[in-house]
C-alpha cells in the first residue's frame, strides 16, 4: 500500500526500518546487508532523512548509527502511516478488542525489526481469550491486510520470560 505512495523502494525500507520500531538504530553497512542493496542509493536516502530531520545519528567509534527522530512533528504521523499500511492498526483493531481479557498486544520477529515481511508474528498476552474466536478473526484480518498472521496466546506470567528471546519485540496494544 504504502509503495503506491512512495516509488522508491530503498526509501520505503528506511521508513520501515526506522518507524515501524521507533527504537531501531542501525548503520550503513547493516542497511546494505538487510536491504540487499548498493551502500550508494542508501546513503543518499539516509542524508535526504537525516538533513530533513526525520533521522538523527551518532558515532559508534567509526560507525555512524541512525535513528528516528520522535521529536520531529511528523514522526507521529510517519509512524502512523507505516503501521497502517503494514495493516498493524486493522489487525488490533479487529483482533485484540474483541477476544476477552487481553492485557498486551505484541509483534514480534521481522516486522518488530522494521523489515517488511508477508507474515506477522503476533502475541496477545492475557487469559480467557476465545481460540476459536481469535482464528475466525484471524481469517478475515489476514485477507483484510494481505498478509499471514501467526498469534501466540501468553498468560501474564508468561510473558516476561517469552519476550526475553525478542528484545526487538514492539508493543502495539496495552489496556
Amino acid at each position: 500500500m504504502i509503495d503506491s505512495l512512495i516509488t522508491n523502494k530503498t526509501r520505503i525500507k528506511l521508513l520501515l526500518r526506522f518507524f515501524l520500531n521507533s527504537g531501531a538504530r542501525s548503520y550503513l553497512r547493516g542497511l546494505e546487508t538487510e536491504f540487499g542493496e548498493s551502500t550508494n542509493s542508501i546513503r543518499l536516502e539516509l542524508n535526504r532523512f537525516e538533513e530533513a530531520g526525520l533521522l538523527v545519528s551518532s558515532m559508534d567509534k567509526n560507525k555512524k548509527i541512525f535513528r528516528a527522530n520522535p521529536q520531529h512533528p511528523l514522526f507521529g504521523d510517519i509512524q502512523s502511516i507505516v503501521k497502517k499500511s503494514m495493516g498493524l492498526d486493522q489487525l488490533v483493531e479487529k483482533v485484540v478488542h474483541k477476544l476477552g481479557n487481553v492485557s498486551r498486544a505484541y509483534i514480534t520477529g521481522r516486522i518488530a525489526r522494521g523489515l517488511d515481511d508477508q507474515e506477522i508474528d503476533f502475541v496477545l498476552v492475557g487469559d480467557e481469550i476465545d481460540k476459536t474466536f481469535l482464528e475466525t478473526l484471524l481469517e478475515k484480518v489476514e485477507k483484510l491486510i494481505k498478509r499471514k498472521v501467526k498469534c501466540f496466546i501468553l498468560r501474564d506470567e508468561e510473558e516476561k520470560e517469552y519476550l526475553t528471546g525478542f528484545p526487538e519485540a514492539l508493543l502495539l496494544w496495552e489496556k
